[in-house]
């Protein structure tokens, strides 16, 4: 596929220059640990499908990736074709990526959670070659998702299954059982396939803020500017060990758990279902002194029941970005993690961490913003002109960074950086004189549910195909622990009613996932409106703000 992606020349001899983009591919960093100590760990997963854990050298990783690198090619994966992996945080994924960047191929990783409505748009679109599931995940049966995708999705020319039970399809039987390595010339494959590290090696989706989601585009030197940057953010030493509980299918969890670890010749230890006993465990056995994650992540940890937790004194960083910290939060992480530091930070799909607080900021500093510009990276708040406007004052967010990605997948026109590279971001903020920065609002149309973003505009037109909904609009109510959650508000037609329950199985009905349908149901008269007709929504968050939900995803089960 030609990805259409931007990348001027005087932005790569700039980037090159400095250094910040290496020109270096993760195979290489695996390669030469492999090397230099093959026993080393790289690699912690735990599988809830069949409750096993596993340990795996960085010798081990570097023999799969080449094996499933020639698996791959013989069954017909090429320079630049798309291989989908929709699996939870197990070692497979980080060994898919590492084979793609070795045949050139471009890895698409999508949420364990997504089903059927948006599989269908986002394999579609990215014409992918190759979807990778799970056999079960959460007691759902991927394979028979896939079975009725297939018919949809001409390009899709294989399916492999982790845990499958049909030879077919078994990524065990398919691609690990067999020695692919010995039946190829892997040396003149790998060097003919080797990617550029300015091509694209990832799409990313984003939530859609207008009723699509878009295929973020990274390159390996993208990506490897992030790691780098975050280096110097986290301290990062021979001695720190990363635990990661955030999906590998976002970028916090990729980027800054598995590419991190790999790029450092670190470990990663891995958690596939969030628990924070479980997880208290794994970074107490593992001495894991590093983790990214949401602020709700942060709040089980510290709000566990007493005596629940292993001894987490080896964690001595927190990043906690996707919503706000709670100053009580805060208060509570440094009476029972007394060594533990919390950083706030602000980032996105596109350029990943971009402002940040660091170790001897004020409490209020921490808490009451979402830091400040990285090196190399750049904020600045402006009008709708495009002026800079005074500390304290709100305006649009924009970003200029190194680690800024080339393009969104087929849409080269909703790139939105501008000649001298800066990002419109959709957020809003205000910066005060030290450069710190608070994110107020978005203009992106979006509700964050604990770092997941709820595509608003996708949902409301699916109520608006209700027979009884005459209008509809979804709005954020702040939740302590989550950041938001969603809440309809709703008008009717004439002679029709609704209630919470209906509105549900509606949206469960037409292939909406569970962590999208909102978890509270208004029914109002009329909206509040602009002269143009325009629904004012900033009077519906006002109002959504002293409601509470009505039921939680917790409470219609997992």
């Amino acid at each position: 596929m030609d990805f259409q992606a931007i990348l001027p020349d005087d932005r790569i001899a700039r980037m090159t220059t400095s250094g910040l983009w290496p020109g270096r591919l993760l195979i290489d960093a695996l390669d030469e640990a492999a090397v230099r100590e093959p026993d080393a760990l790289v690699l912690v997963d735990q599988n809830s499908m069949t409750g096993q854990s596993t340990r795996m050298s960085y010798g081990e990783l570097r023999r799969y990736s080449v094996r499933l690198a020639a698996a791959l090619a013989a069954h017909g994966v090429g320079r630049g074709d798309v291989v989908a992996v929709q699996l939870p945080n197990w070692w497979h994924h980080a060994a898919l990526y590492l084979a793609c960047v070795r045949i050139g191929a471009v890895i698409n990783p999508l949420m364990p959670i997504f089903r059927e409505r948006e599989l269908r748009f986002m394999l579609g679109f990215a014409e992918a070659k190759v979807l990778v599931v799970p056999r079960a995940f959460r007691g759902f049966d991927f394979p028979a998702m896939a079975a009725r995708l297939r018919p949809d999705l001409p390009n899709l020319a294989h399916v492999f299954v982790v845990g499958g039970e049909d030879t077919e399809t078994s990524f065990e039987s398919r691609l690990l059982g067999r020695a692919w390595e010995d039946e190829t010339d892997c040396d003149a494959l790998f060097r003919d396939r080797r990617p550029d590290a300015n091509d694209v090696t990832e799409i990313m989706y984003t939530s859609g803020t207008t009723g699509q989601p878009k295929g973020v585009l990274h390159t390996a030197n993208t990506l490897a500017c992030k790691a780098l940057l975050a280096n110097e953010l986290f301290g990062f030493g021979p001695a720190d060990r990363i635990y990661m509980g955030s999906p590998l299918s976002h970028q916090t969890g990729f980027m800054y758990g598995v590419f991190l670890a790999i790029h450092n010749h670190a470990a990663c230890v891995m958690q596939d279902v969030w628990d924070p006993v479980a997880a208290s465990r794994a970074i107490a056995a593992e001495r894991c002194t590093i983790t990214v994650a949401s602020t709700p992540f942060l709040g089980d940890l510290v709000h566990a029941p007493a005596g629940t937790l292993a001894d987490m004194s080896s964690l001595r960083l927190f990043m906690c970005a996707g919503a706000p910290i709670p100053r009580s939060l805060v208060a509570a992480a440094r009476r029972s993690l007394p060594g533990l530091y919390v950083m706030s930070g602000w980032g996105m799909t596109e350029m990943g961490i971009a402002t940040a607080t660091y170790p001897g900021d004020s409490d209020e500093k921490v808490i009451d913003t979402d830091g400040r510009a990285l090196p190399h990276q750049a904020v600045r708040v402006v009008d709708e002109n495009g002026v800079l406007v005074a500390p304290g004052v709100e305006g649009r967010l924009q970003a200029r960074c190194a680690t800024t990605f080339v393009g969104y997948l087929r849409r080269p026109e909703a790139h939105g950086v501008d000649a001298h590279g800066w990002l419109e971001t959709g957020d809003n903020a205000r910066m005060d004189e030290d450069g710190y920065i608070r994110i107020t609002g978005r203009a992106k149309d979006i509700v964050i549910r604990g770092g997941e973003n709820i595509p608003v505009v996708e949902v409301e037109e699916l109520l608006y195909r209700h027979p009884a909904i005459e209008d509809a609009a979804i709005v954020a109510m702040p939740d302590p622990r989550l950041g938001e959650r969603a809440c309809a508000f709703v008008s009717l037609r004439a002679g029709h009613g609704l209630d919470f329950a209906a509105m549900g199985a509606w949206l469960a009905g037409h292939g909406m996932m569970k962590q999208y349908l909102p978890e509270r149901l208004e029914i109002v008269e009329a909206f509040p409106r602009t002269p143009s007709g325009k629904i004012q929504k900033f009077k519906l968050r006002e109002l959504a703000a002293t409601l509470a939900p009505m039921v939680t995803i917790a409470s219609r089960g997992s």
